[in-house]
């Protein structure tokens, strides 16, 4: 609930603060913003970024895969491969490989 409440607050706070600003500041940050996301230097970093998550996500599965075994129900079992399947070779939003 807390998040929840959190979450809303938040909306509530970006929308007013949206709503004063216009559209010329609007504008404004998402130049700003398409600048920083082409910059090299946090691309490399967002690229490095990802692939430590892929890394800990890979070992944090192993380990679970583990101790679940085969307790874990067939129909969650089938909706985790088709979920690797469809990501495999798949690029993200930054044009690079998600393996």
């Amino acid at each position: 609930m807390r998040y929840r409440l959190t979450f809303v607050a938040g909306l509530a706070l970006g929308y007013v603060l949206g709503t004063r600003a216009g559209r010329e500041r609007y504008e404004q940050l998402k130049k700003s913003v398409r600048e920083i996301s082409q910059n090299p230097a946090v691309r490399n970093t967002v690229e490095s970024a990802a692939q430590q998550g892929r890394g800990v996500a890979g070992k944090a599965f192993h380990s679970v895969s583990e101790k679940v075994g085969d307790r874990m129900p067939d129909s969650v079992a089938e909706r985790v491969r088709s979920l690797r399947e469809r990501g495999q070779g798949a690029e993200d939003d930054w044009g690079t490989s998600n393996t």
